[in-house]
């Protein structure tokens, strides 16, 4: 998701150099790539390959990533003076706003109001501009939370198509190959660990953790990120926030369709949109972070033809399961990245299932897969600066 902007902006342009366009020359160039792999099919095979642990645990990560992210955008942890991490400044108005915001979206869950969490991403909001009006509070974060002086301003597309591939002069042909290759994998993974994630959440998934049907929206993203790259924008993505649609009662492709209109009806209302501060959204994240956690639980489902299937909760205490699950979990909230996660999850996996000397059990792409991730952990030793 918006791992790849901080890839672009100091990796690409900063470290590398390259000019804007040139910066989305390649992300134009990784889309490229990756919409040729959903057309020969190799996109879905991966999906389906992953084993149903494992897309169980990337389900769990993204959730808790999606609440680590929450947690941090509504000042309840921050980073610590002599530690990683730390409680923030509980006596603050931000952190004040968030539990506001909790306070609400949980009553409204807990009544079972199907808008519980727009509801309180608007009451907030409205509530953090009353206090700011009367106490002068000030900026609460990236949204102003208060009115704005100006309604509507006029969209600037100057930057639309402006793209080159002369990045492949600038830094090499060998490197550039690298770069676009790690930035793929990072979309990729990211993109199959989302789907995975939301379509669970959303009851899509079948018996084997599969998503039917999944090559249109893979495709659907395949070429967005290479439209992306062709508008200046880096990268076009699935995100992790879609969750949020799900947990308010969307389940259809309706719903992403009148969310890309209301978008693009919103764009010259870009001061309007600046007032919700990220106090008002960082609840919806909590909550819908914990929805995510919910496929760790042994449950039974009823089925769309009606039938009443166990769902698998997760053995931990087998190493074979367990651990590789862990390390896909934990990854990606505490190195703020999803394919991270998953990468740990694929190498662990195949380690452990070698160790205890079952490698004939392992499908040979799991281990090109691995062996991917492995160069993509390695890649600043490898010289790839991606």
């Amino acid at each position: 998701g918006l791992g790849l902007n901080a890839i672009v902006a100091f990796t690409l342009v900063l470290g590398e150099g390259l000019t804007f366009p040139q910066a989305m020359g390649v992300i134009v160039a990784e889309g490229i790539l990756i919409t040729v792999l959903v057309l020969v099919g190799l996109r879905r095979y991966v999906m389906d390959l992953v084993p149903l642990e494992l897309k169980k645990a990337i389900s769990v990560g993204i959730g808790l990533f999606i609440l680590f992210i929450g947690l941090v955008n509504g000042g309840i942890v921050k980073t610590g003076a002599g530690t990683p991490l730390e409680l923030g400044n509980l006596r603050g108005l931000p952190v004040l706003m968030t539990a506001i915001g909790l306070v609400i979206t949980i009553a409204l869950l807990a009544r079972g109001h199907r808008a519980a969490i727009l509801i309180g991403i608007v009451a907030t909001t409205v509530i953090a501009i009353i206090l700011e009006k009367m106490l002068n509070t000030g900026q609460f974060g990236p949204g102003q939370a208060q009115v704005p002086t100006q309604w509507i301003d006029t969209p600037d597309f100057s930057l639309v198509g402006q793209f080159s591939f002369r990045f492949f002069s600038h830094m090499g042909i060998g490197v550039a190959i690298l770069t676009i290759l790690a930035i793929m994998m990072a979309d990729f993974f990211d993109t199959m660990g989302t789907m995975v994630g939301v379509g669970s959440q959303a009851g899509y998934l079948n018996e084997n953790g599969e998503l039917p049907d999944a090559q249109k929206p893979l495709l659907v993203d395949s070429v967005a990120a290479m439209a992306g790259g062709m508008v200046s924008s880096s990268s076009a993505t699935t995100y992790i926030e879609s969750a949020a649609g799900v947990g308010n009662g969307g389940r259809s492709g309706l719903v992403s369709v009148v969310v890309g209109v209301l978008f693009l009806l919103a764009m010259p209302f870009a001061p309007l949109v600046g007032v919700v501060p990220t106090q008002a959204t960082a609840p919806a994240l909590i909550v819908v972070g914990w929805m995510m956690t919910s496929v760790l639980s042994e449950r039974e489902e009823v089925t769309s033809d009606g039938r009443i299937v166990r769902s698998r909760g997760i053995d931990f205490g087998d190493i074979e399961v367990g651990l590789p699950v862990l390390a896909a979990m934990v990854m990606m909230p505490l190195t703020y990245n999803i394919t991270n996660g998953i990468g740990a999850g694929f190498v662990v996996w195949t380690l452990v299932k070698m160790f205890r000397g079952k490698a004939r059990e392992i499908h040979p792409m799991m281990y090109i897969i691995s062996l991917a991730f492995l160069i993509y952990f390695l890649r600043s030793f490898l010289g790839v600066h991606a």
